[in-house]
């Protein structure tokens, strides 16, 4: 009798959660002495097919599309992992939005997480789950402009695309940006390495024709940095030290 309460509970519950909604036991448990009967329920459904597990512990209701069962969004996979008791503590970055910016057509099995506070890496699925220190506050208002800010440090790095290319595009990003945004990214450019702030700064002294001192001024006039970007398409890089 026991055991078809909790299996309808439960059913119940998760007739109100939309497909792709990343779960624990924990949002099920109302008594302690059901918490097994619980996880015992919910495994058996992930037997039958009809619920699936991302990882130990984590369920989700699968959605078929034409092209097979659906995976959750990255940003349900790593909700934990990103905030804590209603507070924003990382974000999803790297190869995680790159295809979102337009940088990449790859959709990376890899994502990545900028916080303040790091840890080891690990593994959801199929997915591998790596971090990035973000010595910034992180708030709802800086995460986009941190995630460019991040896309132009690793701009080496992303995947399927020449740094003339994807230079390009974090141009067109900038550009589109209201003048306070612009303003917010450089205070927050700051924390970020050196050849971060002079690929900004000619980013920003390219679209608007100024030159930010700010940023400039930050900068070792005898160091140069090597991001193979071209020129023709940046005519700036050399007011920057940049080649």
């Amino acid at each position: 009798m026991i055991k078809v309460k909790t299996t309808i509970y439960i059913e119940n519950k998760l007739s109100r959660l939309p497909k792709g909604y990343i779960f624990t036991y924990e949002d099920f448990v109302t008594e302690v002495n059901k918490r097994e009967a619980i996880i015992k329920s919910l495994n058996r459904m992930v037997a039958k097919g009809t619920l699936s597990k991302l990882s130990k512990g984590k369920y989700y209701k699968p959605e078929q599309s034409v092209f097979g069962l659906l995976e959750p969004d990255q940003d349900q996979i790593v909700k934990d992992l990103v905030e804590k008791d209603g507070k924003r503590i990382g974000y999803v970055t790297g190869y995680g939005i790159y295809n979102r910016l337009g940088l990449t057509t790859q959709v990376s099995a890899v994502i990545q997480i900028g916080r303040n506070e790091t840890r080891p890496a690990l593994k959801r699925g199929r997915y591998k789950i790596s971090f990035i220190k973000q010595k910034n506050n992180i708030t709802k208002e800086n995460i986009p402009l941190l995630q460019v800010l991040d896309a132009i440090r690793y701009i080496k790095k992303i995947p399927d695309a020449t740094t003339t290319d994807s230079c390009k595009r974090l141009s067109v990003i900038i550009k589109e940006l209201t003048i306070d945004q612009r303003g917010k990214m450089v205070k927050l450019a700051k924390k970020y390495p050196p050849s971060t702030r002079a690929l900004l700064g000619a980013i920003l002294e390219s679209v608007t024709g100024d030159r930010n001192m700010m940023l400039y001024k930050s900068l070792n006039p005898i160091t140069t940095y090597k991001l193979n970007i071209d020129s023709t398409q940046l005519s700036t890089l050399s007011n920057w030290y940049i080649s």
